[in-house]
């Protein structure tokens, strides 16, 4: 399965950078995955605007970064917490691609991991950013992985220093393209058995 990863973050010593790339080794680790890694500076992107919209249609940065998500059988996103809340450059990406139909996103497996300086591992930034995934129609995995007092969390070689995060780490990401592997989701089998038994006419 191709996996598509990126840290929602734009400075280059993030600290959510250095957390993607160890995810990224892990997942290189599994079997039968491939790792597709980017920069989000790989993807330009002026803020949304509906009148540049109209006038000069989707950006080349948006539309790239929708066809690697439409591409991927599974997204992982370590994002950083900005004020207690989900990063603009984040927000603005969601909406840029929002923008484009079929909509990219919609059913995709996404996974959200995150690092932050603070004491709380960015799950405030976190809880924020489920609600336009949700919106969106992600099939968007309920754990979450946070990266507390991200600032000393690292060594000079920019790995783990506690063995039991980077543990906890890896076991996440096995357990999240475990679920994303399967050809179906929980909600499509029990659409499918709603439909079913709708259509059925009664005895």
């Amino acid at each position: 399965m191709k996996v598509f990863l990126f840290a929602a973050s734009l400075r280059q010593g993030s600290y959510n950078k250095k957390l993607i790339r160890i995810a990224a080794e892990h997942v290189r680790g599994l079997p039968f995955c491939e790792v597709d890694l980017c920069e989000f500076n790989d993807f330009p992107m002026p803020m949304y605007d509906g009148d540049l919209e109209s006038s000069k249609g989707i950006p080349e940065g948006v539309q790239k970064l929708a066809q690697k998500i439409q591409m991927a059988d599974a997204i992982i996103i370590s994002s950083p917490e900005y004020n207690g809340s989900i990063p603009g450059t984040l927000k603005n990406a969601l909406d840029w691609v929002s923008r484009i139909k079929p909509l990219p996103v919609a059913k995709k497996q996404f996974l959200l991991i995150g690092a932050s300086p603070g004491a709380l591992g960015g799950i405030r930034g976190n809880i924020h950013a489920r609600t336009p995934f949700h919106i969106l129609g992600t099939y968007l995995y309920p754990e979450y992985f946070g990266l507390a007092k991200a600032d000393t969390a690292f060594d000079d070689k920019e790995q783990l220093l506690d063995p039991k995060q980077d543990e906890r780490l890896k076991g996440l990401l096995t357990e999240f393209l475990h679920y994303a592997s399967r050809k179906e989701t929980p909600f499509e089998t029990l659409s499918e058995f709603v439909e079913e038994k709708i259509q059925t006419p009664k005895k």
